[in-house]
């Protein structure tokens, strides 16, 4: 179980973040249109997960609007941002917001993805959200960059995502 603050008060996630090196789970995440997206489509791609508890705060649109304006400049990579709402909300939230060089992606279906990465919260008043997170992965699925954000309601470290797949 990992330890993170909501505003300064503890809460906690199922566990720890994959280690850098081991091989990232497979997952089955919704698509804005309903279908399904796994890991496995993006095999070949260097991927960068952005995982928040909901789109519909500031600081998950903030890092939605960050990662859209850097992933226009990166090659090879895809950025997937990872929440637990309804595919209609994310796709809501990208049509305002002009967001296009990211994909959306929900867990709402069955939490596995948020079991499987350890994210989801176990207490708290986000209990089954996602805690906000960062996991960079390269072509071969393996993680080279893991964060989980200690204070929920701050960003996260884009630079340092960033740079992880300069180095990679």
């Amino acid at each position: 179980m990992a330890t993170v603050t909501l505003k300064g008060n503890e809460i906690h996630t199922l566990g720890n973040l994959p280690a850098n090196g081991s091989k990232a789970p497979n997952f089955i995440l919704t698509k804005n249109d309903l279908s399904s997206a796994s890991l496995s489509d993006y095999s070949g791609k260097r991927v960068v997960l952005n995982i928040f508890p909901s789109v519909d705060t500031g600081t998950c649109a903030q890092s939605v609007r960050q990662f859209n304006k850097e992933a226009a400049e990166l090659d090879n990579t895809v950025v997937l941002c990872v929440s637990k709402d309804l595919p209609f909300a994310q796709a809501r939230f990208c049509g305002a917001e002009g967001i296009e060089n990211v994909e959306m992606l929900s867990d709402f279906r069955d939490g596995s993805f948020g079991k499987d990465y350890a994210v989801s919260f176990s207490d708290g008043p986000l209990v089954s959200l996602l805690s906000r997170s960062v996991v960079v992965l390269n072509e071969s699925g393996n993680v080279i960059y893991s964060e989980q954000v200690t204070e929920t309601v701050d960003e996260p470290n884009y630079k340092a995502a960033l740079e992880a797949l300069a180095d990679a």
